[in-house]
């Protein structure tokens, strides 16, 4: 392996997303090396670099200047300078401009260098308890009542984990769109503080992710991570639901364990079921 940034490559460095000591011996060793930093916000990477003692000058590239700043950072690149990518946290390209700058430099035939780093979705993912074997990064959802609304209601049936961003300010109304466009009885982790000394995980249905915010101040950026719909399973009649009902029974399962395992295998609501149990109970009498 090279010890110095190879000459006109541009390096998508991936920095902490909380603790320091979440950044790599190689992030350090290329934040020191190359020509140039571009970061999303100079100040805030200012601290960063501070800590680490690296001197790499930087210039900043944003959401607001990057029309005019990718010319520039490609002219750069093009004569030989090595030019590292950072956001304020995490990967570069995560729900930023980043990507803009990258496809500019694999357009222009330009060498594009990843240098892994923390990411906040898949650490919220790695750590909530819900399926992550397939998922879906949905990044920040539409600011807009009525545009998120709309916008849950399209993804409603999708089947893997739900990873999204919310600010602090727009979380409850977030959880209330969930609610009435989903439903109130999914599952839903909602992450904070990630990697800080206040890092919370708060696990439960989005129900009781409401009233928990509702005595709550939500602070800090939030990772929130939704369960999936469930594969559909074969619709059973009402007849073949008592049927499973009353075998369970049968077996000495009481009314409230048979439902419970019913709702779990055909992705009934569990009181639905209860009802039916105790109809079989009722007709038996």
């Amino acid at each position: 392996m090279p010890t110095d940034p190879a000459p006109g490559t541009l390096y998508v460095v991936g920095t902490p997303i909380g603790n320091l000591e979440d950044i790599t011996f190689r992030a350090v060793r290329i934040l020191q090396s190359v020509n140039l930093i571009a970061a999303e916000d100079t100040r805030h990477t200012g601290k960063l670099l501070q800590h680490f003692h690296i001197k790499t000058p930087q210039i900043s590239y944003h959401e607001h200047n990057r029309h005019s700043r990718i010319p520039e950072l490609l002219d750069y690149l093009s004569h030989g300078q090595a030019i590292a990518l950072v956001s304020d946290a995490g990967m570069p390209g995560i729900s930023d401009p980043g990507y803009e700058l990258v496809k500019a430099c694999v357009d222009a035939g330009l060498a594009v260098v990843p240098i892994p780093g923390a990411s906040a979705a898949i650490t919220a993912l790695s750590a909530a308890g819900l399926p992550t074997d397939k998922f879906v990064f949905e990044g920040f959802l539409p600011a807009k009542g009525q545009k998120r609304r709309e916008y849950l209601a399209s993804i409603q049936a999708e089947s893997r984990s739900l990873i999204f961003y919310e600010s602090p300010h727009r979380l409850r109304e977030t959880l209330q769109d969930l609610a009435t466009v989903w439903g109130s009885d999914r599952q839903i982790v909602l992450a904070r503080e990630l990697t800080k000394i206040y890092e919370e995980f708060w696990r439960g249905t989005i129900a009781e992710a409401i009233a928990h915010y509702s005595q709550r101040e939500p602070q800090g950026e939030y990772t929130l991570i939704a369960a999936g719909v469930p594969p559909t399973q074969p619709q059973l009649t009402e007849e073949q639901l008592k049927a499973e009902l009353l075998a369970m029974i049968n077996q000495g399962i009481s009314r409230s364990q048979a439902s419970r395992e019913l709702a779990k295998i055909t992705s009934l609501p569990r009181r639905q079921l209860y009802q039916l149990a105790l109809s079989l109970a009722a007709n038996s009498e």
